[in-house]
């Protein structure tokens, strides 16, 4: 495969299945290939050339790059990493897709970039069909300051049976997403005390509305980084969003009564023009375009981010500010974005790969982890990006070439600069104090696995729910039909998933617990 083309083949996918259980060699036995990759081998005297998957991540950087290996500042990682990368892109916007399709032909990187945890859709059960390598032993021999860099509780994300499958970024801060607002326009409209509850954030909407703002609440295509009302009323109908109600597991969602409130709300910001009418169709490079042309009021965003955002809204309007603040609560007090898990990207090596590369492969993530590449990462260039080229290249070697970090901020460049620190007290004050926690499985359950229609993501809701959500709040279905939604859902696959979730709750196994919210049900 050529360098940094888009990974593409031709296979369907429902040869995945049979693909992975053919992609551990002839002997079909997966511990024979880990055991393998544990003998003791030398490190190799030149460079480790290996291969690496990796998410465009809507990177513009990435994804305008004629030919990433060619980049500067991946041969100037090669040098300090003593390594000869093959990356090869996976398209954000198809990377589900794409990883499955990948998988199905068995034409798999050396290193495999995916989310958190060892079941996600886009590793396609090859995880539990043998194609990467356990890592336990392996790390400690050639990497282990991986092991005292990196938090437990990422570790446990990639741990399934007791053994590692990938190194994890991690996140230090799970409540990351926040609800951005411009504080110019609020001054504008008059408005002096940042909104609580879910009436007074209509308020602020509408009063964006009356002086001329095109979009008050910026929408986005399936809700996502636009669910924040959901939030306020704890009916995230995500993987993680599953409670405990009268001893019995149940998704978020069947709370009837409040995601009626939460659709009901996004239904009246449709109807009085405060969400953008076409939200539906908005992808994310269409959701920072609109927002940085100055035509939003409200969006919410990775609060990391915000002083790069700021910077690019400035060069079209100048005097642009752009500050988070609480999220909306509903009639708990609380609110906020779903929880983050405590491990980000993971990177799982192929059991496959050539015995002789995986302590160079190891070495190039255990350097990631010491205190010269934080300092490379995100000191090398200024500190504060006047255009939208400075902003996109910063964003690119701290957040894309920096594969294995603390991925809640960056520690570094925000404690350079007075903006940075303002923005690091927003970490301690607001953030820290919001968020919905629940229970996830892990493994996925297999109902779910089998099911896919009723199947949510990390943050994107089952197909089945999501496009009854859209047509009531499109007024196209009436909202009282919810319950309907609920048994639909169930008739699906869902009650054989109700099942499963529930047998496996009273085993207390497979169960990962995110939020203080969440100790309650342990």
């Amino acid at each position: 495969m050529k360098k940094s083309k888009w990974m593409t083949c031709t296979l369907a996918v429902a040869m995945t299945v049979g693909a992975i259980g053919c992609s551990n060699g002839e002997s079909g036995k997966p511990a024979e290939s880990a055991k393998a990759g544990n003998e003791s081998t030398k490190a190799p005297q030149g460079p480790t050339k290996f291969s690496i998957s990796l998410r465009t991540l809507n990177y513009d950087y990435v994804e305008k790059s004629a030919n990433l290996n060619d980049d500067k500042w991946v041969k100037e990682l090669e040098k300090k990493t003593n390594t000869d990368l093959d990356i090869q892109l996976v398209p954000h916007a198809e990377f589900e897709k794409k990883m499955v399709q990948i998988f199905a032909t068995g034409d798999i990187a050396d290193v495999v970039q995916a989310g958190a945890g060892t079941s996600g859709k886009e590793l396609a059960g090859s995880v539990q069909a043998g194609v990467f390598l356990e890592l336990n032993d392996l790390i400690k021999q050639h990497a282990p300051n991986l092991l005292k860099a990196i938090p437990q509780a990422a570790w446990d994300e990639v741990t399934l049976n007791g053994k590692i499958y990938a190194i994890p970024e991690f996140i230090s801060q799970p409540s990351r997403r926040a609800t951005w607002v411009r504080e110019d326009l609020m001054k504008k409209a008059g408005i002096t005390k940042d909104p609580k509850t879910v009436e007074e954030y209509l308020e602020m909407l509408r009063a964006f509305k009356k002086i001329g703002v095109e979009h008050p609440f910026m929408g986005r295509q399936d809700f996502k980084y636009a669910d924040i009302f959901f939030g306020a009323y704890d009916v995230y109908p995500y993987l993680s969003q599953f409670e405990v109600v009268n001893g019995t597991v149940q998704p978020k969602f069947f709370d009837n009564e409040n995601m009626q409130k939460a659709l009901q709300t996004y239904k009246t910001m449709f109807d009085e023009g405060l969400i953008n009418k076409e939200f539906v169709t908005i992808n994310p490079t269409n959701f920072k375009n609109i927002i940085l042309s100055g035509k939003a009021g409200m969006w919410e965003m990775n609060a990391q981010e915000l002083l790069q955002w700021e910077t690019q809204l400035k060069q079209i309007v100048p005097d642009g500010k752009i500050k988070i603040i609480p999220s909306p609560v509903g009639t708990d007090g609380k609110g906020g974005g779903y929880l983050y898990s405590s491990g980000g990207r993971a990177y799982f090596i192929n059991s496959k790969v050539a015995k002789d590369k995986i302590p160079g492969i190891l070495k190039f993530f255990e350097w990631q982890v010491t205190e010269e590449a934080d300092k490379w990462f995100d000191l090398t260039l200024p500190i504060n990006p006047k255009t939208d080229a400075e902003v996109s290249e910063q964003r690119y070697l701290s957040g894309f070439l920096h594969m294995v970090k603390d991925d809640a901020y960056r520690k570094q460049i925000l404690s350079a600069t007075p903006e940075g620190t303002d923005l690091l007290k927003t970490f301690e004050t607001i953030l820290p104090n919001e968020g919905r926690g629940g229970l996830e499985f892990d493994p996925a359950l297999q109902a779910m696995q089998k099911n896919p229609d009723i199947t949510p993501l990390s943050d994107t809701a089952p197909p089945v729910l999501l496009s009854h959500m859209v047509k009531m709040v499109y007024g196209k279905e009436p909202i009282s039909d919810w319950p309907k939604v609920i048994e639909e859902w169930k008739s699906k696959g869902g009650n054989e998933a109700l099942k499963e979730a529930n047998e496996l709750y009273q085993k207390k196994s497979g169960i990962k617990l995110r939020g203080s919210e969440a100790q309650k049900w342990k």
